[in-house]
């Protein structure tokens, strides 16, 4: 059996720093499962890819708002949300940027309000492209935009996989987590073939896997075998600390950034670096 947890922390070289932000990779994290530590790590990365000098937009693509509840803001509280600009695209996206307690990480927010998108899109001239056309003027202040997709693989789904240069997959290490996996794959390739040639999977990253327990050996061992190309080294394991800092609204980047699973994230931003996902 493969030694996954020592691959977490390979020593990855250090990143070179940025000079000059802009020319925004837009990357986004999509799995159709719910539970599989999307938002965290969408969240996480980015802390630790501001931290490293990096400049990050997070574009909340969820009706849930985790994001952005992750990040301390208050969803309902909250005017100018994601929605407000795809249902409205002619306004200026840089109106809808908001800071955040970490330097160099931003974020559009959104709300319950979202759930309304994909009925109001549904019937506009090039749907799959909204969220496309507001967010091409971002890329020249950001090194990469993240979105943080909801948990399904409809017209949301569609626009952010449209909008994006790459893919990131978070994916428990547990068998359900997995079986979606093809699903979600076949549909990357259908909208790269019809609607956007240039988008490809950057990367499949394990989360939740404890190396305790003889279920999520297997679990990335079959992922080993059946995606070795696309599996990122790095491996995010279970932790308590995780839903800890969720509660005090920061990422574990900043609420411990010596426990295992920030220094994990850490290993995990100079991998995404090196791969060339973010300059």
């Amino acid at each position: 059996m493969i030694d996954f947890v020592g691959r977490q922390f390979e020593d990855f070289p250090e990143p070179n720093p940025v000079t000059a932000h802009g020319s925004a990779r837009v990357v986004a994290f999509c799995n159709q499962k719910g539970g599989v530590g999307k938002t965290t790590t969408c969240i996480n990365l980015a802390a630790a890819l501001a931290e490293l000098g990096r400049k990050i937009l997070i574009v909340d693509f969820d009706p849930q708002g985790a994001a952005s509840a992750g990040l301390g803001l208050n969803p309902y509280e909250v005017d100018n949300t994601i929605y407000t600009l795809i249902t409205n695209p002619k306004l200026n996206s840089r109106d809808f940027i908001l800071p955040t307690k970490i330097k160099n990480l931003d974020i559009i927010p959104a709300n319950i309000d979202l759930s309304a998108a994909e009925m109001q899109l549904v019937n506009e001239v090039a749907r799959e492209q909204i969220l496309k056309i507001v967010l091409d003027p971002l890329r020249k202040d950001y090194d990469a935009i993240f979105i943080d997709c909801q948990p399904s693989l409809g017209l949301l789904a569609i626009n952010a996989l449209v909008a994006a240069d790459g893919i990131l997959i978070p994916l428990s290490a547990e068998y359900f987590a997995m079986r979606g996996l093809a699903l979600l794959v076949d549909t990357v390739e259908k909208v790269k073939g019809r609607l956007n040639t240039n988008l490809r999977i950057d990367g499949i990253v394990t989360t939740m896997f404890d190396a305790r327990t003889l279920h999520s050996n297997e679990v990335i061992t079959s992922l080993y075998g059946g995606f070795h190309n696309d599996l990122l080294h790095t491996v995010i394991t279970r932790s308590v600390k995780l839903p800890d800092s969720t509660i005090q609204a920061l990422p574990i980047t900043h609420f411990a950034p010596n426990h295992k699973v920030a220094k994990a994230y850490f290993q995990l931003a100079k991998e995404v670096i090196s791969r060339g996902v973010v300059k």
